[in-house]
């Protein structure tokens, strides 16, 4: 049986033991909020029956981003409102959502029969930049800082709970993946979130263990270090592997950055 773990008042947090992704539950005087639904439709029913047994608000559900382990249980949810930004909307739409189904079946061929069930429901509500829900008595702000691990990063805040929930912007169990990231941009995103961030905030990762701003100002110089060689390696018109060498990151992830962050540098 799944259950949810309380990391602060009405907030709680499932590490999910499929690729360690993290679902959370915020929970308001008036409705709750599901951050992130899972990769099937088995684990969002789990996670729906987990949330039932903390709370029978209503709910709403946001997307941290497009990819399918945040997102393929959003259909269990409905007809709740599905938050995400306009990117992710568009990335789980018709011309992007049934590639990526294709890719990840292939990635994951465990999952393969799961994911070809899953009817792919992009968020109904939208983010540009900023958005407050107000729960009743608690005040959550949803807000996309800038590009990263994806087009449609959103980041979850809870103020009076001295919690953000900051999707795959910030990994804690394994190295950021880059394979459709934004590598340039994406130190100058976690610039923008660390002011948000205290001492004491909570900020729980797409993957892994809660971690602090210490962990998060670490992570943002590593990412910021590797989008100085990626420049620097354009400008001397060196090989991504040569680049990839010198990264802070495992070379493998690191040649997928190179090679992201040159097609960006040279796009006309």
């Amino acid at each position: 049986m799944t259950h949810l773990r309380e990391i602060a008042s009405n907030v709680h947090i499932l590490r999910h033991k499929v690729l360690d992704v993290t679902a959370a539950l915020i929970v308001g005087g008036e409705s709750a909020l599901v951050v992130d639904t899972l990769s099937t439709t088995a684990q969002a029913r789990d996670l729906l029956n987990a949330v039932r047994r903390v709370t029978d608000l209503p709910l709403a559900v946001v997307n941290t981003h497009h990819h399918f382990d945040h997102t393929f249980g959003n259909a269990v949810f409905a007809p709740a409102p599905i938050w995400g930004h306009e990117e992710t909307a568009v990335l789980l739409g018709p011309h992007h959502g049934e590639p990526m189904r294709a890719e990840c079946q292939r990635a994951y061929p465990d999952l393969a029969a799961e994911l070809a069930e899953v009817p792919i429901t992009p968020p109904t509500d939208l983010v540009r930049t900023a958005q407050d829900l107000d729960l009743g008595d608690r005040l959550v702000e949803l807000r996309h800082f800038g590009r990263g691990h994806s087009a449609g990063d959103l980041v979850v805040l809870v103020p009076d709970a001295d919690v953000v929930i900051a999707g795959d912007l910030v990994e804690e169990s394994g190295p950021p993946q880059f394979d459709d990231a934004y590598p340039l941009e994406w130190p100058d995103t976690l610039a923008a979130l660390l002011p948000h961030l205290a001492e004491t905030t909570q900020v729980v990762p797409g993957h892994g263990r809660s971690v602090d701003r210490s962990f998060v100002q670490a992570q943002h110089e590593q990412l910021a270090s590797l989008a100085w060689l990626i420049r620097e390696g354009d400008q001397d018109g060196a090989p991504p592997d040569r680049v990839a060498a010198k990264s802070p990151f495992p070379q493998e992830l690191s040649l997928i950055a190179v090679h992201r962050g040159y097609l960006h540098l040279n796009q006309s």
